[in-house]
């Protein structure tokens, strides 16, 4: 048997084994790092909305209870406030998706119109209530239109223009004294959620 050492059975030039180079690391999925960012700044906008509109139907159900409206009155509004909280809920519930979270804010804001005929039917003839029903109205519209089949809550001209229309429903519900700002409300209940409920209000 030979004495040679390992090194010296190395032919002359040859390079010792380099150890083994690592792989190339994954490429950064960036297309859905930018899709994720999309859809939570979307998010934002449409949080903010359904936020608005569940606001303005609580305000707007206090205010007829507290001006001792009919009881049909009374429990209509009280059961746009559930509504308006339920959308709400489950939005905040869920993960940010254009599509879904639009549906809340649409639904939210027919809650809020919903509730705003009722107000006006208590306030009669009353101009400042028939001015914040016309922009409840007008704010649900654009919040169906915002959420539609087309857009899908991701198209930013109309999701713009829906943050209009609430803002000016807002200002004309505030006018018409259904609301104050910092008024601080009784927590609206959610109630129960169950499949069937959230199907029909298509969440």
């Amino acid at each position: 048997m030979s004495d040679r050492t390992h090194e010296e059975e190395v032919s002359p030039g040859a390079e010792p084994d380099a150890p083994l180079a690592a792989g190339p690391e994954p490429p950064v999925q960036a297309g859905h790092t930018s899709l994720r960012t999309g859809h939570a700044s979307l998010r934002t906008g449409h949080a903010a909305r359904a936020k608005s509109a569940a606001l303005r139907t609580a305000a707007i159900h206090h205010y007829v209870e507290q001006h001792g409206a009919e009881q049909n009155t009374s429990w209509k509004t009280a059961h746009a406030a559930r509504v308006s909280a339920q959308a709400l809920a489950v939005l905040s519930e869920s993960a940010p998706d254009p599509a879904a979270d639009s549906r809340c804010a649409r639904n939210a804001a027919a809650a809020a119109a919903q509730a705003a005929q009722m107000a006006r039917l208590h306030d009669g003839d009353s101009e400042p209530a028939a001015t914040a029903c016309r922009a409840a109205l007008k704010a649900s519209q654009a919040a169906a239109t915002a959420a539609g089949r087309d857009a899908l809550g991701a198209d930013e001209t109309l999701n713009v223009a829906a943050d209009e229309a609430e803002a000016d429903a807002v200002a004309a519900a505030e006018h018409a004294g259904w609301m104050q700002q910092g008024r601080r409300l009784p927590e609206t209940p959610t109630g129960l959620r169950s499949p069937e409920l959230m199907s029909m209000m298509h969440f």
